[in-house]
Parts: C-alpha cells; structure tokens; sequence
C-alpha cells in the first residue's frame, strides 16, 4: 500500500489498496473463505516520523500503541476498498478488521539481542538524549545517523482467535495481525501487558493460518516465485518444494535473511503443523499461480 518513491498520502494508499482488494476479490469469488494479514513497515515508521516531530508539544505513544494506530487505518482502507471491489462483482460479503494482540513469550532470546530498525534517523546528541531517557538501544546506521532498534521475538498465541474463527465461520472476511500483529506477553499475574516489539508479518500469518486451520496459505512478495541460487546467472525457479528440500536449502543459505528466509520459515511452521499447501508468489502473478501459471507451491511430501 506504500511503495517505494511514494508520499505516503491516504488517497495514493487507497488506490493501492484498490489495486490489493480486486486481487481479494478474485480469490473470494473461487469460493475460498479468506483471512487477510498485511504488512505496516512504511506506515508505522511514517507514525514515529509524526510523533518524534510533535514530540514537545504530545507525548509520545509506544510502538504497540503505533502498532494498534496503523492496523485500525490501513484495515479501514482496505475494508472499503474490498468491499467496493465485491459489489461491483455482486458478491454479498462482509469484511472486518479485528485489532489483533499477538502473544510473545518475554523471555525469547531477541529481548536480549535488538535487531530490528524501526523510525526516523537522528543525529548523535539525540540519539544520546533518548538512550538515556528512555534506555533505547541504538545504532548507527551507514552514516546517515541513528536508529532504534527493537526485538522480534516469535509469535505464540492469537489472542481473539475464536472471534476470528466465529467471523470466518459465519462467511466474513476478516483482515487480522496487520504489521504482524499488536506484540503483548503474559505478565506474572496473568494478565496482558504490551511490549515494545516488532512481529515478524509472515510469522503472525504462519500462526494464523495454522489456528484457523486454513486450506491454502499465501505469501505475497516481490518474487513471481522462489529461485535456486537467486540473483545469480545459475538462478533457476523452484516450482513445487516438499518440507525436505525447504529445510535442506534453507540450511544451505539459499534464503537470504530479512528476505525470503522467513517467508520459507514460516511456510514450513505451517506444513509441519499439518498445514496443507503454501503458496509463495507476487502480487502481480497471483491470479496466474491461483490456476498454477506460477509460484512456488510447498507441500509436505512428494517428489519436489
């Protein structure tokens, strides 16, 4: 909904939301039920701009707090957006957005090893006033200043899943977990506390798809499929993968972290559990891969 070279405007994100929706629509008029996950990167990073500029005259929320910020707006856009696109086809369904709180287990090992940027750059002195306000961790980041960077712990718990699944049972689309989900963990008195944290999206969807017990997961990226020896002149495509070859080239570095690799974890998270198929495609080759033209299917066995 936000590219790269875009302003960031809410018209210019509708009509990209446009764009997503008339994808939607077609998967819903296959007859699929469907539960949406959506990314937040640029949004969220847009919202810390905001809050860091009116810093002296509004406090400052937390990034669940921003978290929660972008998944109401960028679920209204798309909402309406969806919406639109089934009545022009004439199909008769309701889309909700559910604000979603992800369960992370606060003692993940990425608590103690912050790896994730996150909001603007600042220069020294200000990145030195908020290390030692707020006790952020900060790095510096090739010379164009500093940056907060944040855990990613691993999601472990849904906490309205039986709302999601009651919506999907009953016919609703439901648009949950945007950016990854709101991070919470379980504080000693068993109550939920939010945590200043970013979720990893295909992880939050992985957990998702699992709960729910989904036929088919789809993992959108900028790929029309996974390659072998990716952008290399040996690079070739990857049609249908099983659980094996996926963990070897895995274990192989043929997925590079922060890109494709966790999409592959998070497919295998989700055949490993009983999941029945993956399918890894881009946004533009969707309708092609939905009939088999394209993607990469992963399946639990079989010849790959």
């Amino acid at each position: 909904m936000l590219p790269a070279g875009s302003r960031g405007t809410a018209s210019e994100q509708y009509r990209n939301a446009r764009k997503a929706a008339a994808l939607m629509a077609e998967i819903v008029r296959k007859g699929y039920e469907l539960v949406i996950v959506h990314g937040n990167g640029p949004q969220v990073g847009n919202i810390l701009l905001q809050m860091e500029a009116g810093a002296n005259i509004t406090p400052p929320m937390p990034i669940d707090v921003c978290d929660a910020m972008t998944e109401g707006s960028m679920g209204y856009l798309l909402e309406r957006a969806l919406i639109n696109e089934l009545r022009k086809r004439s199909v008769d369904k309701e889309v909700i957005t559910v604000l979603t709180q992800v369960v992370v287990d606060r003692n993940d090992p990425a608590f103690s090893r912050p790896t994730k940027p996150i909001g603007p750059f600042y220069p020294d002195f200000r990145a030195r006033q908020l290390r030692r306000e707020n006790r952020w961790e900060m790095v510096e980041d090739a010379g164009r200043g500093f940056r907060r960077v944040v855990p990613s712990p691993h999601p472990i718990d849904i906490v309205p899943k039986r709302a999601i699944r009651n919506l999907l049972d009953h016919g609703v689309i439901v648009i949950s977990a945007g950016g990854g989900g709101i991070p919470v963990h379980i504080n000693g008195s068993g109550y939920l506390e939010g945590v200043e944290a970013v979720i990893d999206k295909d992880f939050a969807a992985s957990l998702i798809a699992r709960e729910e017990g989904v036929d088919l997961f789809v993992i959108l990226t900028g790929v029309d499929r996974v390659y072998e020896n990716f952008g290399t002149p040996e690079a070739r495509p990857v049609r249908v993968m099983n659980l094996s070859r996926a963990r070897a080239m895995l274990e192989a570095g043929q997925f590079p972290p922060g890109s494709m690799a966790p999409k592959i974890k998070a497919a295998m998270e989700y055949i490993e559990a009983g999941g029945r198929e993956v399918l890894i495609t881009s946004a533009e080759k969707l309708k092609a891969a939905m009939i088999g033209r394209s993607g990469t299917r992963i399946v639990a066995g079989g010849e790959s």
